[in-house]
């Protein structure tokens, strides 16, 4: 198993969150997550007017993995405005799953490290659609 550099991925979601744009709710987050080629990536949470059309910090850094020519996530973290490790949302949770899996590393804030698994039994993502015949992603 590859060594994990967290205390790099808690700078750069640390460094993240201070590019966050949080006016209404005051809370920024980064986040930042190991890709398997080898690449550190981050993202911050951009809000809106429109409350519930914000980003979170997850989405930003899915973003950034997506751009940056895709992979899968091994390891992830995310802080927030103390500096303090948080978790992600459901919504988050799925967007990690999605492009992590089950195995994805969590870091939570006990410093405990959980698998993706872990933190959202029973998830699914692209293999559990191509599943279900005539779904999107299966193989017709």
């Amino acid at each position: 198993m590859e060594q994990i550099p967290w205390e790099e991925l808690f700078d750069l979601a640390a460094e993240a969150m201070g590019c966050a744009y949080a006016p209404y709710s005051g809370y920024p987050v980064g986040a930042a997550a190991l890709v398997d080629d080898g690449r550190l990536i981050s993202g911050c949470n951009v809000e809106n007017a429109s409350t519930g059309v914000g980003l979170c910090a997850e989405c930003g850094m899915i973003g950034e993995l997506i751009r940056g020519g895709g992979g899968k996530l091994l390891a992830f973290v995310a802080v927030n405005g103390n500096r303090e490790i948080v978790v992600p949302c459901g919504r988050c949770r799925q967007l990690l799953f999605e492009h992590g899996g089950g195995g994805l590393r969590v870091k939570i804030p006990t410093g405990e490290v959980l698998s993706m698994d872990r933190m959202m039994p029973y998830g699914f993502g692209p293999k559990e659609l191509a599943q279900v015949p005539g779904s999107v992603g299966s193989k017709r």
